[in-house]
């Protein structure tokens, strides 16, 4: 089971990458969805998916084989399309906690949308 990475460690690590996500400098191209304070209550699973989604969608070709990540992804959506009644609400209300947070946060424009959208653009409703 992979480490969970210490917060001071990802603020000397990263710096933007052209996707607006942060690309460890470790792995060059590789994109990282910002690391999300638990204290948001965010439900772990969904931030495992935007974790995924981010790393598949904006990785590199030299870090992320195209097709296949485009596979994944396209798993990743038809898994988010089956969520229904109280699961899809708690996602949407996190989704909103974290654009508010990202908000406050000062996250460029283009993560926000990538919030905002998420679902929309994966055909969840």
């Amino acid at each position: 089971m992979a480490e969970k990475p210490e917060d001071e460690e990802l603020d000397d690590q990263t710096e933007a990458g052209d996707d607006g996500f942060e690309d460890v400098e470790s792995v060059d191209g590789a994109a990282v969805f910002p690391l999300i304070p638990i204290e948001l209550g965010v439900q772990p699973l969904l931030m495992g998916v935007l974790h995924a989604y981010v790393f598949l969608e904006g990785s590199e070709e030299k870090v992320v084989n195209g097709g296949a990540a485009e596979e994944a992804m396209q798993y990743l959506a038809t898994y988010l399309q089956r969520l229904d009644g109280a699961d899809l609400r708690r996602v949407k209300e996190d989704l909103a906690t974290l654009v508010g947070f990202a908000k406050m946060e000062k996250w460029p424009k283009q993560q926000i949308r990538f919030l905002v959208d998420f679902l929309a653009d994966n055909g969840v409703e």
